[in-house]
């Protein structure tokens, strides 16, 4: 990999001259590969991908400045994002992490919280961006159950259809769609900041004990979204979810519709990795049908 251009791209956004004197690549990452650059003085978090994917590091850069700029909870300081003849990029500041404690995890929650009460007037945000390398569209919207309706679930029901998940997938997902207000009785989601693919890979804790949190898919939304997976998969102790409860109680109906937002992310894994999800998500479907009925 020849790193002079990207090098040059560093120097122009920070003024001040860099060389790349090691390069070491960094695992983790499904989507994209990563490596860490070390010059003289600084290192750097590079991300590359293929260079037709730009546009998702340049959506993943704004979505870092617009959390930054809330100085709720620390992200990484976005630095330059661009393309070379083969590759698209993004620029980092690299943090070293260390180990998460109870105190780590109440913080957590804490700014969390404060994160999710930075407000729009709408739902959706001013461009689109990817979730994992899906494109996720992110269409400004006055009414939360369209939104959800047509630019989370019907969108990535449509992406199932063209990918060959027709059938009882498809039959299901249009009853549910048709039934989502059965599931919001007596609640009205505000547009709230949201980091949009909170699970437990995107979020560590600094040297200093700071949460951390990364790899954004930012748009405003129900807060109840990005409380739903850090569940999904697991990986965030109880002293998380008992410091966001005592800044911001969720209600009550969110044992529930936390089942609905997952089941993007679960729709989201078939058309990404395949048939392996597909069960996953008709249950989770029968389990939402069952509540309205």
């Amino acid at each position: 990999m020849n790193w002079q251009i990207i090098s040059e791209h560093i120097a122009a956004a920070t003024g001040q001259a860099f060389t790349v004197m090691s390069s070491q690549a960094v695992s983790g990452g499904d989507i994209n590969s990563a490596y860490r650059l070390k010059g003289h003085d600084e290192t750097y978090f590079v991300k590359l991908n293929r260079a037709d994917l730009a546009a998702m590091f340049e959506a993943e850069f704004e979505g870092l400045k617009e959390l930054a700029s809330t100085q709720a909870l620390r992200v990484p300081a976005a630095i330059t994002a661009g393309s070379t003849a083969n590759h698209a990029f993004l620029v980092l500041e690299n943090i070293d992490f260390g180990p998460s404690s109870k105190a780590s995890e109440r913080l957590l929650g804490q700014q969390l919280a404060s994160l999710h009460a930075v407000k729009q007037p709408y739902f959706g945000w001013h461009r689109d961006n990817t979730i994992g390398s899906t494109r996720q569209p992110n269409g400004q919207y006055n009414d939360w159950l369209g939104f959800w309706r047509e630019q989370r679930l019907g969108f990535q029901l449509k992406l199932a259809a063209s990918n060959g998940y027709g059938g009882r997938l498809q039959a299901s997902g249009e009853r549910l769609l048709g039934d989502l207000d059965a599931l919001f009785g007596g609640y009205a989601p505000e547009p709230s900041l949201l980091h949009g693919d909170l699970w437990a890979g995107n979020a560590a804790v600094d040297r200093q004990g700071l949460p951390v949190i990364f790899d954004p898919a930012c748009y405003y939304g129900d807060r109840e979204a990005d409380l739903a997976m850090t569940e999904l998969f697991g990986g965030f102790g109880r002293d998380f979810y008992a410091a966001y409860q005592e800044a911001w109680p969720l209600h009550e109906g969110y044992s529930v519709r936390k089942t609905l937002y997952n089941l993007y992310h679960i729709l989201n894994h078939l058309n990404l990795f395949g048939g392996g999800y597909l069960r996953q998500a008709e249950s989770m479907m029968a389990m939402l049908q069952a509540e309205v009925k």
